[in-house]
């Protein structure tokens, strides 16, 4: 799922992402008075995404282990990029154009579903046993 979500910031920095992020949060804020999504400046936006990147590479072996505490976190995580991935590509219908992160999102969406079931499964290390 890291690499599919690093792939993903790419693709959203490729294709200017922030711009209508940020313009997004700024008309539901004047719609509805209140919202509790941040903007940000670009280098904020790409160093925490390439900082997430980093560390979801660094906590990759501690994650294999499969720990409950661990497994949890990671299932939480992938929650969270099933919605990303299906905002990017709902938003892109709903919004009659492309979004900024739809093409990556068909590669997040399988890996994401594949570490929340690994992680209702308990399946995070499969131990093969030879019977020859």
């Amino acid at each position: 799922m890291v690499a599919a979500f690093a792939v993903h910031v790419a693709d959203e920095m490729i294709h200017d992402f922030l711009p209508f992020y940020n313009s997004l949060v700024i008309s539901l804020r004047a719609r509805w008075g209140f919202f509790p999504m941040p903007t940000f400046s670009f280098d904020i936006w790409l160093g925490g995404l390439i900082a997430a990147v980093i560390i979801g590479f660094l906590i990759a072996p501690i994650v294999r282990r499969g720990r409950s505490f661990i497994r949890k976190i990671t299932m939480v995580l992938g929650f969270i990029m099933i919605a990303n991935a299906l905002a990017h590509l709902l938003g892109s219908l709903f919004y009659g154009y492309l979004l900024p992160g739809f093409w990556s999102s068909p590669i997040l969406l399988p890996a994401a579903i594949f570490v929340v079931w690994r992680g209702f499964t308990g399946d995070w290390q499969k131990k093969h046993t030879s019977t020859e």
